[in-house]
């Protein structure tokens, strides 16, 4: 997109973005998502990104997201265990590996640096 816009994040459609099953601890979270800008070079990208309870693993990349609605524990390995929910912004570091528990669908707005 190459001008200013607005997104109305908690009603925005998104797409599915499947887990793999390796990355699956236990339930059966489902992810959807969609990327509403990117940069030319694609180092940056700005998006919209839900999952549904249960626990997955991940290996972030540097990002700083807000969350809209829904809650989760995020366990850094190494690091602290961070409690969010609705209104609560978080800072990623780029190979932080987590361990996400989501209690409510969670639904959050990010921005990532690549």
């Amino acid at each position: 997109m190459d001008h200013s816009f607005v997104l109305h994040i908690p009603d925005a459609d998104l797409e599915p973005e499947p887990l793999t099953p390796e990355q699956i601890v236990s339930g059966t979270p489902e992810v959807t998502g969609k990327v509403v800008w990117e940069s030319a070079d694609g180092r940056q990208v700005r998006g919209i990104w839900q999952i549904t309870p249960g626990v997955v693993t991940d290996t972030e990349a540097d990002e700083l997201f807000v969350v809209i609605s829904g809650s989760a524990t995020i366990e850094v390995a190494g690091g602290p265990t961070l409690t969010v929910g609705p209104g609560d912004m978080a800072v990623l570091r780029e190979g932080d590996r987590t361990t996400w528990t989501v209690h409510e669908t969670l639904r959050k707005a990010y921005a990532i640096n690549l």
